[in-house]
């Protein structure tokens, strides 16, 4: 009976001990504390919304277009989600969460892990809003991720990028866009085979310089 009890009280402690590891907070980001938020100084968007992982498989153009092609949920590329809304894949309800990050980039690894969510074989779909005072004509998107990587910009497809690759600042950047007047949604898909996961994206002017003449703020 005591042997029972000493094997039974060690498992409970594994599992105290996995389930609080499961819930620490990542090290690098955070919840918004604020309505809205500017770009960093060299023009990284450090406000997000982010979905809990899906299942997914293959880091060349045609896998990752298949992947981001799928339909996981009602509305994927067009609906603008809420902090704390769900979706429904598969079997499995999958929530949206508004995160701050503390550097140019947000590590993905951080945000699954400390959510108990796995980290390899699958895509994160991730969403902001970026306020533009005035229409912004010949703007680009340049982004970076680890691994692929696919964007949007109000609902267009303006950048990809492929393979098992790091992160590396403006490693894509898009064709020239303009930012209408107030709220645009840009939209990212990023698919990570193994190992660590991340991604980062910025809005460069006319002149190819940081863009930070915006507010990002979150529905």
């Amino acid at each position: 009976m005591k042997v029972r009890r000493r094997l039974l009280a060690a498992f409970l402690g594994t599992v105290v001990s996995t389930t609080a590891a499961a819930q620490t907070a990542p090290p690098t980001l955070s919840r918004p504390t604020t309505p809205e938020s500017a770009p960093a100084a060299d023009g990284f968007i450090q406000r997000w919304l982010l979905l809990e992982p899906i299942a997914a498989e293959g880091l060349t153009d045609s896998a990752v277009q298949a992947a981001v092609k799928k339909v996981y949920f009602p509305d994927q590329l067009t609906a603008v989600p809420h902090d704390g809304d769900t979706v429904t894949v598969g079997d499995a309800a999958l929530r949206w969460h508004a995160v701050d990050t503390k550097l140019y980039n947000v590590n993905l690894f951080h945000f699954a892990r400390a959510l108990g969510k796995p980290t390899s074989n699958v895509l994160f779909w991730a969403v902001t809003i970026v306020h533009s005072p005035a229409e912004a004509p010949d703007v680009r998107l340049a982004i970076g991720s680890n691994a692929a990587s696919v964007w949007w910009v109000n609902g267009r497809e303006v950048v990809a990028i492929y393979g098992d690759r790091q992160t590396v600042i403006d490693d894509g950047v898009s064709r020239r866009l303009t930012l209408k007047k107030g709220p645009n949604v840009i939209r990212a898909a990023i698919v990570n085979g193994g190992g660590a996961t991340d991604f980062c994206a910025r809005l460069l002017d006319a002149e190819d310089r940081p863009f930070t003449a915006l507010t990002i703020r979150l529905p």
